[in-house]
């Protein structure tokens, strides 16, 4: 995997602000121990974006969210947290494992009537959204295998509105985009799923340059038009 470097300031000032700011309950650490006890890759938000991503869903109003990438369900939490009454949270898992603990950790934070787990290749859930006939989702948040970013902007905006919120996670990725050779298998990806940014017809977005536990970073922001 992909090693993101990190420097010591950047990582104390993150913990000062999620004791001072952002206040993280027994909930949202039992989604982070349980993927660390399960053998999970350290690679769900920091706690400061999640709570980003939860003020994202109220300030948008958003009642129906799309989640790409659950993993142990610390970002679905926070999402769902977000919604109002009535909302609904769709979040596409690749592996079963996976899905199963997110499963139990959101049960656990008593969450489990808003949100559905797809298990299963996400372009395949995806396209099953759409046969399905789904009401068009409010906010979308990307955070999957980088391979396939560009397909999910796509898809972002095809079960959308205008008006949709789409978020894509790992935009800058130590500064891959500029060298792709320092990570061949998803700079690429994240490349492409930036260009599709610039030229879409119906996105309007930018990026944010990140630094903190998860090394130097960003993320896209985008509005379907």
């Amino acid at each position: 995997m992909f090693e993101h470097k990190t420097q010591p300031g950047w990582v104390a000032v993150e913990e000062f602000l999620t004791a001072t700011v952002v206040h993280p309950d027994d909930a949202l650490q039992r989604a982070v121990s349980s993927a660390v006890e399960a053998g999970m890759p350290p690679i769900e938000v920091s706690p400061n974006a999640g709570k980003f991503l939860q003020l994202l869903v109220q300030i948008s109003g958003a009642r129906r969210v799309l989640e790409i990438g659950t993993l142990a369900g610390f970002s679905s939490i926070w999402m769902a947290r977000g919604l109002p009454d009535g909302g609904h949270l769709v979040t596409c898992e690749y592996l079963a494992k996976h899905a199963g603990i997110a499963r139990a950790n959101i049960e656990a934070a008593g969450l489990g009537h808003k949100v559905d787990i797809r298990v299963g290749a996400a372009l395949d859930t995806l396209a099953a959204l759409q046969s399905e006939g789904q009401e068009p989702f409010d906010l979308v948040f990307i955070d999957a295998d980088k391979e396939h970013d560009a397909d999910y902007l796509d898809w972002a905006v095809r079960l959308g509105r205008p008006g949709t919120v789409v978020v894509l996670d790992n935009a800058v990725w130590e500064g891959a985009v500029l060298e792709p050779s320092m990570d061949e298998v998803n700079a690429p990806g994240i490349i492409s799923a930036l260009e599709l940014l610039g030229q879409h017809p119906e996105l309007d977005a930018t990026v944010i340059q990140t630094v903190g536990s998860k090394g130097w970073d960003g993320f896209a922001l985008a509005r379907v038009r």
